[in-house]
Order: structure tokens, then C-alpha cells, then sequence
């Protein structure tokens, strides 16, 4: 029996061991085992620079972020890995070959918020590429070889923001991101500069950038009158994708169809705000700021609903864009109020205090006006009162502390001491009578102020009387008329 047990003694393994008690306790074997390639530190795990061809496929499921960047992956299949993790945030497949992904192979990252598939070989966006990421909210794809986006591509990223798309080769602009069911919601940040892009959709780019940035730089835009009068519009509005980057943007220069376009329509006189008032149910005809009576080929209004243009009027609609650029209003509506901007190709860049923009009012124009003036004067109103109040309550208590606190006169003490007051005290009174009388006529409180002094009393050899800081009554003084107020003066200037 001896003979056989020594054998398994000898072959006996601790981490064999180790698997067998975590069996029992119930505990998965490998939730916090690292991979040998890899490095971990508490919830992030990087396996970046290791040179993988294929991803280790048990990893723990602590991570919240994971690091495969800088190795030389080329699919991502469906069982890149052996288990859902459910914890992670990030993950970063960047600097790799990948140039497949197949479909669902994100599903096993449900709570996934940001991912880097930056600078690698995809060619195509397939549909569903991106399923199960309902809540990524910013996708990393620059640097790739992206020539064709699939619809349905983006149809689970309900939550994305941010989307960089930067450095591939499209050569169309992506609208589905926009207008496709179930693609983002929230788009509010697209990264297109670096592509193939030769025309962009004027119109609705007009829309989408009121409440998102669009990067479009260093592409081959042809610079044509619309596409003139977007970027001068955008430098006007100061739109920092083009601020930022306005020397990497076609017709910047003073090159292009600037004289074709419109620049000797441009109107001398100043451009100032203005706004337009009509009633409801009547037509209202607003021409664009700055532009002469001239026809024009590329005239967009921005308008609080849509963005209008004259080659896209439908004529069921109530807002129509003359050919010489002129917005016509037919039959106002309330909601047409609201601020209009005009963009045309002007062929000039334009001061920033100089308004593209007008107003209209929908309405009774003094009632709106006045409601205006009430809503913002009304702060105002609240502040003058308020200070004048507060004003009336300190005087009234100036006045009653006069009245009522009036200075005594030192006094000597009742056994004639010497000591004096040396300029430490003074008592207030509320009857300067007793100052002259030196009895009490009822019983009060005493109130004292002692200042420290800042000299010695004994000053050539001598001291000041004392001061006698006896009983002071508070009878009221407003019954003794005007002679109290005489003998208060009286007694104040004797102190001083």
C-alpha cells in the first residue's frame, strides 16, 4: 500500500491543488488569473506589445479595462473570448491588422463604453458590426482603410456621441449616421477630415451643425458657390471646426468661384439686426441681409424649424426661397418666430459684429416688446426697491440710537476718588437731565463702551478724574419735546 501511495505523493501538484479547493469554494478557476503575456493592476489588464496573432481566451472577468493594442491580430471572431465581460468600459484594439470583425462579436462586452479600433486594416463597415453596444458612447475608427459604410452599421449605438472616422477613404458622406432607425440619437461630434469627400450636403449639414461639430478638413471639397457660402457662414458663427482649422479647408485663400458666385451682389451698406413683425395668417417677405437684388444661385435660410434653399422649395410648404434669395412667410404661423440667418456666398469675410441674421416676431410687436421690456427690467425694479427699503430701516435706527443712547458726562465717584477716565469710558444715557441733577429718577440699565487706551493716563504727573459709571435710567426722552433734544446736544459737547 506504502509502494503505491509514494508514486501520487511524488506527482502531487500545488497548483492542481489550488483548482480542486477553488472547484469546491465554487469560485471560477481563472477570475483572478492574469494571462502570462499580460500585465494586471487591480481592474486593468494590458496585453499590448506582445506580439499576439490570436487573443487569450480566458481572460479574467474583473476587467473594466482591457489593452490589445500594438499587436498583430487580424479577425475578431465571434468567440474571441470565453465569457461575457460584464464590468468592461474600455477596450482598446488599436495599432493591429484587424481586417474583419464578424457580426454579434461585441455582444460579449454589453456594458461597453469606448472602443479603439483605431489604425488597422478595415475596409468596410458590415451591417450590425457594432450589435449589443447600446451604451458605447464614443468609437474610435480613424487610421483605417474604410471605404464603404453598410446601413445598419451604427443600429444598436443608440448612445454614441463622439464617432472619429478621420483618415479613411470615403468618398460620400455618411447621412445614415443621422437618419437611419435605431442608429444614434446623440451624435454630437463627427471626425470626417482626411477622407476622399469631393461634395458635401449643404443643406443638411446647415441643420446637423446647430447642435454638433462636423470636421471636414483636408478633404477635396470642390469649392463651389455653395459650399462657399457654408464656410463663410460657419466663420461668421466663429464654428470651431472650421476656426480651428480653417487653413486646411478649400476657397480660404480668395481661390475659387468667388467672382462667379455672388461678390458683386454684395451690398455696401452696413449690416445691422433687424426685426421683421407680422400678424399670424399673413405673408411676410424678409430679403437676406447684406446681398442686393440680384439673383443667386447658392441662398440657404436657417430657419428655427428647417433649413430652406430655393432649388428645394416644395409648394405645400409656407416657407419659399425666392431666386434673388428672398424668404417669403406665407400664411405666419406663432411658431415661425424666432431668429432667421441667411447664408450666401457673399465673397467677403465678415466682421463678427456684423449681423447675417434677422428676427421675426410673430404678433403684436409692442405687446411682445413691452412683455419684454417688464421680464427684463423686473430685477431691476426689485433692486431699487429692495436698496430703498433697507436704506429707510438703517435711518430709523440711527435715529433711535440718537434719541435713545445719548454720551453722559464723566462723573465723579460717589467716595471722591481720584481715579479718572483717561479717555477708556463714557457712558450712554436716555436722559441728559440726570447729567445736570446727578440722581436717578427711576431705575435703568447701564450701557458702557470701553476703548483701550492708547496712552498712559498719567500724562504730566497727574491724573483725569475718574469716571463714575453709576446707575443710568432709560425713561423715554421722546416725552420731555425739543429742550431734551437741546440739553442732549448740550451734554454731548461738554464731553467731547
Amino acid at each position: 500500500m506504502q509502494a503505491d501511495l509514494q508514486p501520487l505523493g511524488s506527482r502531487w501538484n500545488p497548483a492542481a491543488a489550488a483548482l480542486m479547493l477553488s472547484l469546491c469554494l465554487g469560485v471560477p478557476p481563472s477570475v483572478a488569473t492574469c494571462p502570462p503575456c499580460c500585465l494586471c493592476a487591480s481592474d486593468i489588464i494590458s496585453c499590448s506589445g506582445s506580439n499576439l496573432s490570436t487573443l487569450p481566451s480566458d481572460l479574467p472577468g474583473y476587467a473594466t479595462r482591457l489593452d490589445l493594442s500594438h499587436n498583430a491580430l487580424t479577425v475578431l471572431p465571434v468567440d474571441w473570448i470565453s465569457r461575457p465581460l460584464d464590468r468592461l468600459a474600455t477596450l482598446i484594439l488599436s495599432r493591429n491588422s484587424i481586417s474583419r470583425i464578424e457580426e454579434d462579436a461585441f455582444t460579449v462586452t454589453p456594458h461597453l463604453l469606448l472602443l479603439d479600433l483605431s489604425s488597422n486594416r478595415l475596409t468596410a463597415l458590415n451591417t450590425s458590426i457594432f450589435a449589443g453596444l447600446e451604451e458605447l458612447k464614443e468609437l474610435l475608427l480613424f487610421g483605417n482603410h474604410i471605404v464603404h459604410i453598410n446601413p445598419g452599421a451604427f443600429s444598436d449605438v443608440y448612445s454614441l456621441k463622439r464617432l472619429y472616422l478621420s483618415g479613411n477613404r470615403l468618398t460620400a458622406f455618411p447621412l445614415g449616421l443621422y437618419w437611419e432607425p435605431g442608429g444614434p440619437r446623440n451624435l454630437t461630434f463627427l471626425d470626417l477630415s482626411s477622407n476622399r469627400l469631393s461634395e458635401v450636403p449643404v443643406q443638411r449639414l446647415l441643420s446637423l451643425t446647430r447642435h454638433g461639430s462636423i470636421y471636414l478638413h483636408e478633404n477635396p471639397l470642390v469649392c463651389d458657390c455653395a459650399l462657399l457660402a457654408l464656410l463663410e457662414y460657419w466663420m461668421w458663427k466663429q464654428y470651431r471646426p472650421l476656426v480651428d482649422f480653417r487653413g486646411e479647408y478649400p476657397c480660404r485663400d480668395g481661390s475659387g468661384p468667388v467672382s462667379e458666385c455672388s461678390q458683386e451682389a454684395v451690398s455696401d451698406k452696413p449690416l445691422e439686426a433687424q426685426t421683421y413683425q407680422v400678424e399670424p395668417e399673413k405673408d411676410l417677405r424678409v430679403p437676406c441681409p447684406g446681398l442686393a437684388s440680384h439673383g443667386q444661385e447658392a441662398v440657404f435660410w436657417v430657419t428655427p424649424g428647417a433649413v430652406v434653399n430655393s432649388s428645394t422649395n416644395d409648394p405645400s410648404a409656407h416657407l419659399i426661397v425666392s431666386p434673388n434669395g428672398t424668404l417669403e412667410i406665407q400664411g405666419a404661423l406663432m411658431e415661425d418666430s424666432g431668429i432667421y440667418g441667411c447664408v450666401a456666398a457673399r465673397g467677403r469675410h465678415y466682421d463678427p459684429f456684423e449681423s447675417l441674421e434677422i428676427n421675426v416676431v410673430v404678433g403684436n410687436l409692442s405687446t411682445s416688446s413691452a412683455s419684454g421690456l417688464a421680464r427684463g427690467s423686473g430685477a431691476e425694479h426689485f433692486n431699487t426697491a429692495f436698496t430703498t427699503l433697507a436704506s429707510c430701516v438703517v435711518s430709523i435706527i440711527l435715529v433711535l440710537l440718537y434719541l435713545y443712547l445719548t454720551p453722559c458726562r464723566c462723573r465723579g465717584n460717589r467716595g471722591g476718588g481720584s481715579r479718572g477716565c483717561g479717555g477708556r469710558a463714557f457712558i450712554l444715557c436716555s436722559d441728559p437731565r440726570e447729567v445736570e441733577s446727578g440722581h436717578r429718577r427711576s431705575n435703568g440699565k447701564r450701557v458702557a463702551f470701553l476703548e483701550p487706551q492708547a496712552e498712559d493716563c498719567d500724562i504730566g504727573g497727574s491724573k483725569a478724574p475718574a469716571m463714575n459709571l453709576g446707575h443710568v435710567t432709560t425713561e423715554g426722552i421722546l416725552k420731555n419735546g425739543s429742550r431734551t433734544v437741546g440739553q442732549s446736544l448740550t451734554a454731548t459737547a461738554q464731553i467731547a
